[in-house]
């Protein structure tokens, strides 16, 4: 009977959002809890369980679990010190285990640690000890440093964007899990280091440039000896010295093929640099355009405000632009703004009010936008995501109308890479002639299919896909697009447990 220890650790950060995570924005259980929440999502560890239920020597001690409502700034010192605490104090709490899956992102930060997930590994290691096998999962927008490879015995990344398979990624490390502990497999892991920072449409894993990458990488896994495979292209926003593209492969003891084949990835990634960039359309430009649509709906990328990928919400770049032309057509956008929802709440439904929404959260950026506005609707803000059934929560939410104009305004950022919010407050994103999309990307039906355009505008915001503006301090330079002429010659370092 093999012992295996489970624990969840997720976040993904915008270092260039200036307001920052707390730990009460995570969802966390322990012991038996972390075991019953998971069987009923279909996330990484609901995976994992899959298949450790299956197998009749498995026996499952689990620790700790903490996922992020939705991703956000930089996590504050003392809410990593708790969260890190309560995370490894459970793994100690466990006393013996034979292995232990781990499920993180890769992309998280804090104020006092730039790698939090290869601390938690490190720290792990001393707990649990030094000859049990370490599997992690992990978001292909991870950041693969060399303090997670070093204490892991195999890492297993996600191969789809937009990401529809966190429950099959979960399943394939538990395998690879008890393989290992079966002495069935040894793994030796090849990473290549990839100057790159990537973003738009070619990262779509079914459509565009970098889907050969992840076939390439699947091929690899499916390959005898072959024992996990992957792209991860990192979180742009997440401004850390190892920030940038990884390839790796992990193989079963064969450490020349794992580096050529390592390498054979991240040349392929790095013909389509130049193509892992957004077309960006400006502001003024963008609002012309979505007025010239004669019919059908326009979908306003705002990538630079993607509370997915970190950033605040409360951008009004878009809504204001709108105004100030004078747009006719009726725009839906989400916002959010704790003051203007509680203003709301005070003066109840079907109230007139004179407010202001935006600037909340990122001042710097955004300016408060003051509108006369009608209190359609009052909320308390929990709804289940239209994707896969999980429970997000804005807080407190209003619906407000200016004219032509329907906000949905909420106290807390949720992320936004499907239509949820807008239907849990009664609002059909197919009734407008504009929708403001805050995610750089959602699966197709979700607006794409649909729509008569799609704009990707240069809006300002912490997660702009015009990479250059958000001004990285950190990361190691020269890297492409940041800098210019940058060279690639492709290294394949080599991790091995035992």
């Amino acid at each position: 009977m093999s012992r295996i220890a489970i624990a969840e650790c997720k976040q993904e950060v915008s270092t260039f959002n200036p307001s920052p995570s707390r730990y009460e924005d995570f969802r966390t259980a322990r012991g038996q809890a972390v075991v019953d929440y998971h069987r009923s999502v279909k996330e990484e560890v609901g995976g994992a369980l899959s298949v450790f239920d299956a197998a009749d020597d498995v026996e499952l001690a689990p620790a700790f679990a903490a996922s992020s409502n939705t991703s956000g700034g930089v996590l504050s010192a003392d809410s990593f010190e708790r969260l890190s605490s309560e995370f490894l104090n459970s793994l100690d709490e466990l006393g013996s285990v034979d292995a232990a899956y781990f499920s993180l992102h890769g992309a998280m930060q804090a104020e006092n640690e730039n790698d939090p997930e290869g601390y938690l590994l490190q720290e792990a290691r001393r707990i649990l000890g030094e000859d049990i096998p370490f599997v992690v999962s992990l978001d292909l927008h991870g950041i693969l440093t060399d303090r997670m490879l070093k204490h892991a015995d195999a890492v297993v990344a996600f191969h789809t964007y937009p990401h529809v398979d966190f429950f099959e990624t979960g399943a394939r490390a538990a395998k690879l899990l008890l393989q290992i502990v079966a002495g069935d497999v040894r793994p030796v892991t090849a990473r290549v280091k990839i100057p790159v920072l990537a973003r738009g449409d070619e990262m779509i894993t079914e459509s565009g440039a970098v889907s050969e990458c992840i076939r390439l990488a699947q091929s690899f896994e499916a390959s005898d000896k072959g024992l996990s495979a992957g792209v991860m292209w990192g979180n742009p926003f997440t401004d850390v010295p190892e920030l940038r593209t990884n390839g790796f492969v992990v193989m079963n003891g064969d450490e020349a093929t794992a580096k050529e084949r390592a390498i054979d990835l991240a040349n392929r990634f790095w013909k389509h640099r130049e193509k892992m960039q957004v077309p960006l359309t400006g502001l003024e430009d963008a609002i012309r355009q979505a007025a010239a649509v004669a019919s059908g709906a326009v979908a306003m990328i705002d990538a630079a405000d993607a509370t997915s990928s970190g950033a605040s919400g409360d951008s009004n770049a878009i809504v204001r632009e709108a105004v100030r032309q004078g747009y006719k057509g009726r725009l839906l956008a989400p916002i959010v703004d704790a003051a203007a929802v509680q203003q709301a709440m005070t003066a109840g439904v079907g109230a007139t009010i004179q407010t202001t929404v935006g600037g909340a959260l990122d001042p710097a950026r955004f300016q408060p936008l003051e509108l006369q506005v009608r209190v359609r609707s009052l909320s308390d803000g929990s709804f289940f995501s239209e994707s896969f059934g999980w429970n997000w929560n804005s807080g407190d939410t209003a619906v407000l109308e200016s004219d032509n104009i329907t906000l949905v305004v909420g106290t807390y950022p949720v992320s936004l890479f499907d239509r949820s919010w807008f239907y849990a407050n009664g609002q059909d994103p197919k009734r407008f002639d504009m929708v403001v999309v805050k995610s750089p990307h959602c699966e197709p039906h979700m607006f794409a299919d649909w729509c008569a355009q799609l704009i990707n505008v240069d809006a300002p915001g912490s997660t702009s896909a015009n990479l250059k503006s958000l001004g990285h301090t950190i990361c190691a330079r020269p890297i492409f697009p940041l800098d210019d002429g940058v060279k690639f010659h492709p290294v394949a370092d080599v991790f091995r447990r035992s």
